[in-house]
């Protein structure tokens, strides 16, 4: 039996009118959508909980956005929620623009699209990667702590560092073409550790599902 999980929730919709790269900034909060996303994951962990399920340990990345998904999970499951900076959205220097093709065009950006492997334009995957799952294995610990053999977390974060961690913890390569991750809103990336600490496995669902079609196409993770 695995002796712990640990769960990556991207967090749900965003209010952006305006249609930017959100990335680190401040006071971008969930849309009403959003919330009810928010509400339905709550929800979900509460099922599981109410099945059994041990979920000890609730904690989100700094921002808003992460922080008010959260908030529900946190009221239903009578758990505190942990700032965890580690699971943070990955920095972007085209934070705050509209990234339109036109605006990649522009003559004085060219220097931070030199190099899409790394990225150039931002933190490299690898550091993502590593801060996060340097995040879920002190998750992993913390959980068993609280609530002993097969303890579950739930970690708040964004969507880049949750795919470049599940990319890593498959063995695969952290380049990837952005329109093909599998992390919608609200999902939940789930690594399962046996009792020695070694990743059994990595599931993915969207207790969210139903609400996806009503999401709008916003830039930001």
């Amino acid at each position: 039996m695995p002796q712990a999980t640990v769960h990556l929730l991207r967090h749900g919709e965003v209010h952006n009118p305006d249609g930017v790269l959100y990335g680190r900034l401040p006071e971008f909060h969930l849309s009403e959508l959003g919330r009810e996303m928010a509400r339905t994951l709550a929800e979900h962990f509460s099922e599981r909980s109410a099945q059994g399920a041990k979920i000890a340990h609730l904690a989100a990345s700094p921002l808003t956005r992460a922080q008010e998904t959260a908030q529900p999970i946190s009221e239903a499951l009578n758990l505190q929620i942990t700032t965890e900076d580690r699971i943070i959205e990955a920095a972007n220097y085209f934070e705050g623009l509209h990234v339109t093709k036109a605006e990649l065009l522009r003559p004085k950006h060219w220097p931070m699209l030199h190099n899409p492997f790394r990225p150039s334009w931002g933190e490299p995957y690898k550091e993502q990667a590593a801060r996060v799952i340097a995040a879920v294995r002190d998750a992993r610990l913390r959980a068993i702590e609280l609530g002993g053999e097969g303890a579950e977390a739930i970690l708040v974060s964004h969507q880049l560092p949750i795919w470049a961690t599940r990319l890593s913890a498959e063995g695969k390569s952290l380049w990837h073409d952005p329109r093909k991750r599998e992390c919608t809103l609200t999902s939940v990336t789930s690594l399962v550790f046996d009792d020695a600490g070694n990743l059994v496995r990595v599931d993915y669902s969207e207790p969210a599902a139903a609400l996806l079609p009503r999401a709008s196409s916003t830039p930001g993770a």
